[in-house]
């Protein structure tokens, strides 16, 4: 089952160019058949359109953003540091079915840890989406969504993405502050925020506006659902009945993108 319909003559770069557009969206690699068959595959290296960006994987726009950005956080003694950047379909895949299986922690919307044993297959995909999302639908694969934290005050080693880091007291609350006064200034926007999102706060997740606004768009919870028809994903029976409401709630239901970095592209443009 292919996404795309096969390329038709005398138009082979326009459509090469949207399959591309593609994968990026649902974190798929090109392989070299794909001009033939339109076979979607697992991300199996780092796309092209990625380049290295202090110890992640970024796209090109992004990381340039992201580089200024540091720079001037550097000069209010923040030492602005990603922990996570781009992430492949096949890697978000493994954190879903890990804790599916529970071999990854659980958390509720409190951060209080839960036993997946005491969970429906109902309610475990809602638990899990609380802070991951489905493979496919995590905007860390479009590489230009950033986890960050403050390194001049805690040890990567350390971090554990929880919001009493970031809070009042915690060690990257500097961070914090400086990001929702400065962050729109490079681009960047938080779209996970209390009351505002479908996914739980996560006050060190940024995005660079100027491309995951138009990705955002272009995103199809039809294609999403043909790509995780095709890949073995854990509570597969409860998830494709209800994926338009996944989508809707935990994709689309963003926190508005600030006045100043509108991009007339639609309400959350």
């Amino acid at each position: 089952m292919s996404i795309i319909s096969a390329p038709e003559s005398g138009d082979n770069s326009s459509n090469h160019e949207a399959l591309r557009s593609d994968h990026r969206l649902y974190g798929l690699a090109i392989n070299n058949n794909l001009a033939m068959n339109n076979d979607l595959s697992p991300a199996l290296t780092e796309p092209s359109w990625l380049t290295p960006c202090f110890g992640v994987q970024l796209s090109k726009a992004c990381a340039q953003a992201f580089s200024t950005m540091k720079t001037s956080a550097a000069s209010d003694g923040i030492d602005l540091m990603p922990c996570s950047g781009y992430r492949s379909f096949e890697r978000q895949l493994t954190i879903w079915n890990n804790k599916a299986r529970g071999l990854r922690p659980l958390l509720d919307a409190n951060e209080q840890p839960l036993n997946y044993c005491d969970l429906t297959d109902d309610e475990l995909v809602d638990t899990i989406l609380l802070w991951s999302a489905l493979p496919g639908a995590s905007r860390h694969h479009w590489g230009c969504d950033v986890d960050v934290y403050d390194a001049a005050t805690l040890d990567v080693k350390q971090l554990q993405l929880v919001q009493s880091e970031y809070n009042a007291g915690g060690p990257c609350a500097k961070l914090s502050e400086w990001l929702a006064q400065h962050a729109h200034e490079f681009g960047f926007f938080l779209p996970f925020q209390q009351g505002l999102s479908g996914v739980s706060p996560e006050p060190w997740h940024i995005s660079y506006a100027p491309e995951s606004t138009l990705l955002l768009r272009q995103f199809s919870s039809h294609a999403l659902y043909q790509v995780l028809s095709q890949h073995d994903i854990c509570l597969k029976a409860a998830i494709l009945p209800k994926l338009e409401h996944i989508v809707a709630h935990y994709v689309r239901k963003i926190a508005p993108i600030p006045a100043s970095l509108r991009l007339n592209n639609g309400p959350n443009g």
